[in-house]
């Protein structure tokens, strides 16, 4: 028996699961009586709450399948499109502080109180906003596709056209193999051109679905919002604690069945090539090269400290020492569970490996295909528990944002029951929002990578807000629209209208590139003849075909003729564009090395604007800056009573704050650092071995 195409077994855990949450979010609502409730659960949070609060506001399920279908693409290399931000997580001991002792409620507050500026304020509103939509247009790309491979439509339902995109995948995976066997005529070769263009305009399906994603944008929306709208910050904490450990049983109950059915590590070994086992990938083999990674490194540095939740999440926490521990375990949680995600990918490549359309089926269909009635139930609640939980925070987020930094500067003051009704409102708002995203939006992947980039509009102002008091008002104002106009105007214009996608300059392409490496055999070069056993060392070559220099991707206009003028598809890389100007010559570069320009520019690029404009424009008043940093500077302390005295205490006296600077007088704010935070940065990188240690031995282990 089914409902909806779900066993009833599988729908009943999911239907219980939500009416749970649901609940849970009805009894936060009791609990929940002014703004501050609403929005920073009172600042009464402890390190239990903090911990699942942090896991889960940080943790989405798109970002599972993001890992896994990467890894898919590309090997464990694949993986590092998010866990780079291992590499970030010692920072956030030091950002985690920032938030707590600012005392604020949004980053939006951050730019009106260190700027003395409601615009910057505002705008960073308006900015997130828009961010949020497409965030949340990810998550619920997220829970359609899954339904997707969970409820496919037999052959015999299928339509003319479904039909043709089926047998026309079938037919393109079939042509690839034999001319991986150079046995194709020319005939052949011209059919395998014309599919190869239909394939990147995603007109080739491996099997066509019921699920109507529309419907599933809907339902989950819906669910989200009641619970949130009713609880606030304080039912997204309280939910994160059982979305916690569905999120773990998700991550691993994958594994043991798909690691039995290939024959355990050896057997993994045995069909997936050795090169995809490298935890960084060459330039020949890999789109993540070292290089690669550190520049994206760099640009999702310059970003973590502008994502909207940093602040919220902080300053719902008792104190900052319980802000840190509560940040840091469930931040490092979520990097040891990642592995289990990237060994979900390496696993679909030994089991499916060119038998999916779209990559970012991977997950469904390998629930579909190794789970069973009440064990799928289980998965989907965990799925759609990674996302809601995720999604509850960030909401509550972005209805601050809205109410604080939008609302409250042009409406005169309201009661908290009126304040918190309108923030209930525009949750509602940014849910729907990411449906439209959802809607125009089909490629998960692209969509990570923009991420990395846009927040680092914003984010280089907060670092240096934090850190120079010489960065000006007028500087951060221009830097913001240049950025904007490169990372988000310019992308998105140019990937719309015609004339730019088939400009012959924004056409270029790097070179085809063949190289030789050196791997061990798997059964299917056994099979085809290059090796004598599985193990043997040999040589292959590899030819990476000519990739889009200033666009995602060069295609035919008409697959079917092969003189047909080509068109830009995807993002257009105006980071890329720009240095053109100064006469580089990037056809020699591989997609590694594209990568790497694009985001290293992007971490770069705003602080070389802020530096040079503060240099000429003026500064904010000294008053003003000795207030904001005596708070920066001065420790939460137990009570309201004595946090009053300890704030006036160090604006009065100002010179014993100056006093504990690393470099006193200067215009830069760090702090001679205390033990505590050399023990807890130090500990930290500690962390970050042991987790790479540990994804060493799985990839490893044999």
């Amino acid at each position: 028996m089914t409902v909806f195409g779900l066993h009833v077994l599988d729908f009943a855990i999911v239907l219980v699961f939500v009416l749970f949450v649901l609940y849970l979010g009805w009894r936060a609502s009791r609990r929940t009586k002014t703004t501050e409730d609403f929005y920073v659960a009172g600042r009464r949070l402890g390190k239990f709450y903090q911990f699942f609060l942090n896991l889960g506001t940080s943790t989405n399920a798109d970002q599972a399948i993001v890992v896994s279908r990467e890894v898919y693409r590309q090997g464990i290399g694949g993986m590092w499109i998010q866990y780079l931000v291992l590499f970030l997580t010692p920072f956030y001991w030091f950002t985690t502080a920032f938030f707590r002792r600012v005392r604020l409620v949004t980053i939006g507050d951050f730019f009106t109180e260190r700027f003395k500026s409601k615009f910057l304020g505002a705008a960073f509103a308006v900015f997130t906003l828009f961010m949020a939509f497409l965030g949340n247009g990810v998550g619920y790309m997220v829970a359609a596709k899954t339904m997707m491979a969970l409820t496919p439509k037999p052959a015999a339902k299928y339509t003319v056209e479904e039909r043709r995109s089926v047998d026309q995948f079938n037919e393109y995976r079939a042509l690839q193999a034999k001319a991986g066997a150079d046995e194709l005529d020319a005939v052949e070769e011209a059919r395998l051109a014309e599919l190869g263009e239909r394939e990147k305009k995603g007109e080739l399906k491996a099997f066509i679905s019921y699920t109507d994603s529309v419907s599933i944008y809907l339902i989950y929306t819906v669910i989200v919002a009641i619970y949130t709208m009713m609880g606030g910050f304080l039912a997204a904490a309280i939910t994160d604690v059982i979305q916690g450990f569905l999120l773990t049983t998700f991550s691993l109950m994958l594994i043991p069945i798909a690691l039995h059915r290939v024959g355990g590590f050896a057997g993994l070994h045995a069909t997936v090539p050795d090169f995809m086992f490298r935890l960084f990938g060459s330039a020949a083999t890999s789109e993540y090269a070292w290089y690669t990674i550190l520049a994206m490194v760099l640009a999702n540095l310059v970003s973590i400290i502008a994502v909207a939740t940093g602040m919220q999440t902080a300053g719902s926490a008792k104190n900052e020492m319980t802000a840190r521990v509560g940040m840091i375990g469930g931040m490092f949680f979520k990097r040891f569970i990642m592995i289990f995600w990237a060994l979900t990918g390496l696993l679909a490549i030994a089991l499916y490996a060119g038998q999916l359309h779209d990559p970012d089926l991977i997950w469904g269909h390998m629930t579909m295909d190794l789970l069973f009635p009440g064990a799928i139930g289980l998965m989907m609640a965990g799925i759609l528990s990674a996302k809601m939980s995720a999604l509850a925070g960030s909401s509550v987020s972005y209805s601050a944002l809205f109410i604080r930094n939008l609302y409250q500067p042009f409406v005169k003051p309201k009661t908290d029951r009126h304040l918190i009704n309108v923030g209930r409102v525009a949750i509602g708002v940014t849910l729907l929002g990411g449906v439209g995203a959802a809607l125009f939006i089909g490629n998960l992947l692209d969509l990570f990578k923009y991420f990395i980039s846009l927040p680092a509009i914003f984010g280089a102002a907060i670092w240096l807000g934090f850190l120079w008091r010489r960065v000006t008002r007028s500087a951060v104002i221009a830097q913001v629209f240049v950025c904007f106009a490169i990372y988000a105007l310019v992308p998105n214009v140019f990937q719309s209208l015609e004339w730019a996608r088939t400009n012959p300059g924004f056409l270029r392409e790097t070179r085809a590139q063949t190289v030789t490496i050196t791997t061990q055999a798997v059964h299917e070069d056994v099979e085809a003849g290059r090796a004598a056993e599985v193990g043997q060392v040999i040589r292959k070559e590899q030819t990476n075909p000519p990739e889009g220099v200033f666009y995602e991707k060069v295609a035919l206009s008409d697959p079917k003729d092969p003189d047909s003028p080509k068109i830009g598809i995807g993002r257009f890389h105006a980071e890329i564009w720009v240095l053109s100007w100064l006469g580089v010559d990037f056809s020699g570069f591989s997609k590694a090395q594209l990568n790497a320009v694009r985001f290293g520019f992007d971490a770069l690029f705003p602080f070389v604007l802020l530096f040079l404009l503060s240099a000429f424009t003026k500064p904010v008043p000294k008053a003003d800056l000795d207030r904001f940093f005596a708070r920066v500077h001065t420790p939460v302390q137990p009570t309201p009573e004595q946090e009053a005295l300890a704030l006036r205490h160090s604006l009065e006296h100002y010179d014993e704050v100056e006093a504990r600077k690393l470099r006193p007088g200067s215009n830069w704010e760090i702090m001679k650092p205390k033990l505590v935070d050399i023990l807890g940065f130090a500990g930290c990188w500690v962390l970050v071995g042991v987790i790479i240690f540990l994804l060493w031995l799985m990839v490893t282990i044999r």
